[in-house]
Order: C-alpha cells, then structure tokens, then sequence
C-alpha cells in the first residue's frame, strides 16, 4: 500500500508495520536535531506509528556504529535510521571520521541483514550542514524514507 504525499506529489512506501530504530549523534545538536526533526516528520507521514520508533542519542557520529550494533542485537527493529553532522575542519580529521562512521555502518548492515539508511552529513563547513538539515534539502526525511522502503524489501 502507497500513502500520497500531497506537499510533493509522490507517493510514500506504508510503515504501518515497522518498527524503526534512530541512532542521532548529540554533537552538533542543532543540525542534528533538525535532521531528527525531519525523519519523525517523513516517518509519521509514511504511516510508522509514534510507539514503534525508539530514538537512541549517542555522543558523536563516531558512536553511531555501536549504537546501530546495540540496537540490532535487540532485534526489534525493521530498519535504523543514523543522524548525525561530521563538518571539516583544518585536517583531515572529518575524512578519517566519516570513512570509519560510513564503513561501520555498511558493515553493520550487510552482516547483519538489517537495513541502516545513511542521515550522517558530510559538509564542510555549518552553513552547508544547515542547508543540508532543513526544508526540502533535510536528510533526516530522506534517510528515513530509505529506512522504510529498504525494511519493505525485505
């Protein structure tokens, strides 16, 4: 069953069904809680029920990998969501960071066959990261859309 979107015209994958679990770094908490913003907004609108999504706030982006892990050993869950807000800075700190954040998570979720949609952030500087978190651009409702289609594959 589709649920129709009527802001933009297309129609969204029902998540009536799904339990979804949101693992959201704190550091740089006003990006990151745009984007948690975000993927409540396209999960309640794609029909995923307030009581089965459960938010588990971690420190940073480096910790979203274990939190996913701590999450998928509860197996509760249909798909998880990651937020969180990785910025450059004057060295190459936030390429090592992400690679290490993108890697865990792709692991996670092959070995474990559960899928994990990507709301992690890359930017490079805050200005990038806000037009990335809010409005139409926000990729928390695009990470969350992911996290429900891919739970509805398989």
């Amino acid at each position: 069953m589709q649920r129709k979107n009527h802001k933009k015209n297309i129609n969204l994958p029902d998540g009536s069904r799904l339990r979804i679990g949101i693992v959201a770094s704190r550091y740089h908490e006003d990006i990151t809680g745009s984007l948690l913003n975000g993927a409540l907004e396209m999960l309640r609108s794609c029909g995923v029920k307030k009581n089965n999504i459960y938010v588990l706030p971690v420190p940073g982006s480096f910790e979203i990998p274990f939190g996913c892990l701590s999450l998928i050993r509860k197996k509760k869950y249909h798909a998880l969501v990651t937020l969180g807000c990785i910025v450059k800075g004057q060295t190459e700190h936030d390429r090592h960071l992400a690679t290490a954040v993108f890697s865990g998570i792709t692991n996670l979720s092959l070995n474990y066959n559960v899928p994990i949609s990507l709301g992690v952030i890359n930017a490079n500087n805050l200005a990038q990261a806000k037009a990335r978190s809010t409005g139409d651009g926000n990729k928390g409702k695009d990470a969350a859309l992911a996290a429900v289609s891919m739970a509805l594959v398989g």
